[in-house]
């Protein structure tokens, strides 16, 4: 029995030229949208409150830059090969081709992870944004549906009740689950909008809310360390390592060029056009990270920013009460594409390891209208609406940064294998300065990693025992390679 067996590059480059499977109809301007609408979402619209006020303070800016080094550093190394591999999977189809097929398996099975909490992480700050704008034009949902399992809600008299479930985050699962099932197309063209609406509310926010900023609210920009009843620090609660426990945790925001990778054998020429959406998506929405989190964190105390909806609060602080109710309906427009997104990304990793026979076959189906993989579409909105019910967004979230830089671990280690094993392949989009890039997107990803939660480390590895559980029943007996 061999974990570590390989597909070759050329034979996967064959696969891509003649699997038609799946429609190629998405350009470099599609995938760069794609790739925004996944990373513009809950970073901004949710964390980056949630993040200043428990870890990081004012330098919540310098969490989105170390967050943002780090994943240019592995954009560098997915571009390339995305550029080389053009198949659905992401890092999965690129750990099979350099490392084997194990460390396939368990990068595959840590994406079904990271995929499904990023969507349930965005599904519950999409549902915070809708609960607020419905409030504002006088509809209430009722306060023991609108939050995760178990959760205090204040209501308007200032009583609280126990939540029981989140209503709003298992519809728009429903929704967007249904809209992927129908066309690849389709949903593009629906990103495309809703790309366009929430950057414009972005770039809104910044330019109306810059004028209400105040410095002495960055001051100071580091807080000290919390210290705790033991009068030890407490891990992740400001300083340096609070600043850097912030930025494990927003990492999650850029999960999106990871997803715009999985869509590489939908795209029509993905030589050229993987770098483009991949590269592109990351510079843009990195300056707008940077630049939002700074305004939010000069208009008001980061001490008031743990709330649900930030951003609109900062926003009414400023004096834009017209902007506020613009931000929630960007915020809900915007978070919708995360989702398609992220559930995009899925359903085409299922697809990838199903096509390979490390899943059962049924798993691959192709909706013959449609030529979408409605199955895995549809087990996976199931999979997702359940937990968005019940998790609250930080714990989901933590759980996806994880997961993501875990992945950029692999796909920068895993380039360097392929530079010495093969190094005259032929390659569209070379990884510049790859020794230094490569081991440097490994080592930053390992870095924010040890510093996120115990309590994270310890979900990541039952997943993946279970994951291992599933390898060797099953996967390692019905994959192609065994069977050839």
């Amino acid at each position: 029995m061999d974990l570590f067996r390989r597909k070759s590059v050329t034979d996967l480059q064959t696969e891509a030229l003649t699997d038609n499977s799946l429609k190629r109809a998405l350009s470099a301007w599609n995938l760069t949208l794609l790739g925004i609408g996944a990373i513009i979402g809950t970073g901004i619209f949710v964390l980056t409150g949630t993040v200043a006020a428990q870890n990081s303070g004012p330098a919540v800016v310098l969490s989105f830059v170390l967050a943002g080094v780090a994943s240019i550093f592995a954009a560098l190394c997915y571009a390339e090969f995305a550029s080389l591999v053009p198949m659905a999977g992401s890092a999965y189809t690129y750990g099979y081709a350099t490392l084997g097929e194990f460390v396939a398996w368990v990068i595959g099975w840590d994406l079904i992870l990271e995929y499904a909490l990023g969507a349930v992480t965005v599904a519950i700050g999409w549902s915070g944004y809708v609960v607020s704008f419905l409030k504002d034009i006088g509809i209430n949902v009722p306060a023991r549906l609108s939050a995760a399992h178990g959760v205090p809600v204040t209501l308007a008299d200032g009583s609280t009740v126990t939540s029981v479930f989140n209503l709003p985050a298992v519809v728009i699962i429903a929704i967007v689950t249904t809209l992927l099932v129908v066309g690849i197309r389709e949903s593009a063209n629906v990103n495309n909008v809703i790309v366009f609406v929430k950057v414009a509310v972005v770039i809104l926010f910044i330019v109306g809310a810059a004028g209400a900023v105040h410095a002495a609210n960055w001051h100071p920009f580091i807080p000290p360390q919390t210290i705790g009843p033991d009068g030890q620090p407490v891990r992740g609660a400001f300083g340096w390592d609070g600043v850097v426990a912030g930025a494990g945790v927003v990492f999650f925001a850029y999960i999106g060029f990871d997803a715009v990778s999985t869509a590489a054998q939908e795209a029509k020429n993905p030589q050229r056009d993987m770098p483009v959406g991949i590269i592109g998506s990351l510079l843009i929405c990195t300056v707008l990270y940077i630049l939002v989190s700074g305004i939010a964190t000069g208009v008001m105390s980061y001490t008031e920013l743990n709330v649900p909806d930030p951003i609109a609060v900062v926003a009414d602080r400023a004096g834009l009460g017209w902007l506020s109710t613009l931000i929630k309906l960007g915020a809900i427009a915007g978070l919708s594409s995360v989702i398609l997104v992220m559930l995009l990304g899925q359903s085409r990793v299922f697809y990838s390891m199903a096509r390979d026979g490390l899943l059962p076959q049924f798993v691959n189906n192709v909706h013959p209208k449609f030529k979408t993989p409605w199955i895995t579409s549809i087990v996976t909105g199931l999979a997702v609406a359940v937990p968005s019910g019940w998790f609250t967004v930080r714990e989901a979230g933590s759980l996806v940064s994880i997961g993501t830089l875990l992945a950029f671990v692999i796909v920068s280690v895993g380039i360097l294998v392929l530079r010495v094993r093969e190094p005259n392949l032929e390659r569209p989009f070379r990884a510049p300065l790859v020794w230094a890039t490569a081991p440097l997107g490994a080592i930053s990803a390992v870095y924010l990693m040890i510093h996120l939660e115990m309590r994270t480390w310890e979900r990541l590895v039952i997943w993946l025992v279970i994951g291992l559980v599933v390898y060797f029943t099953y996967g390692v007996r019905n994959s192609r390679l065994a069977r050839r």
